[in-house]
């Protein structure tokens, strides 16, 4: 019998997952990272001076870049 945690039989959740899984897991891994940077970048647009420096960026380039696409890194 093969040994189970939180219900789910452990051999079948350590296989690898099928090819078309794969893809749209790494398709939602892009989109969630694309998500992050443009709410990221839109939220520096928004910061005070003294919080800029905070983070260590300064107005000119925390506005380059909030300018950037959300697709590049």
């Amino acid at each position: 019998m093969p040994s189970t945690h939180a219900g789910i039989a452990l051999d079948s959740a350590m296989r690898p997952l099928p090819p078309l899984s794969r893809i749209v897991l790494a398709i939602a891994l892009i989109v969630v990272a694309w998500e992050t940077r443009r709410r990221t970048r839109r939220a520096i647009r928004h910061l005070d001076p003294h919080l800029l420096r905070d983070i260590g960026l300064d107005p000119v380039d925390a506005r380059a870049e909030s300018l950037k696409p959300f697709w590049q890194g």
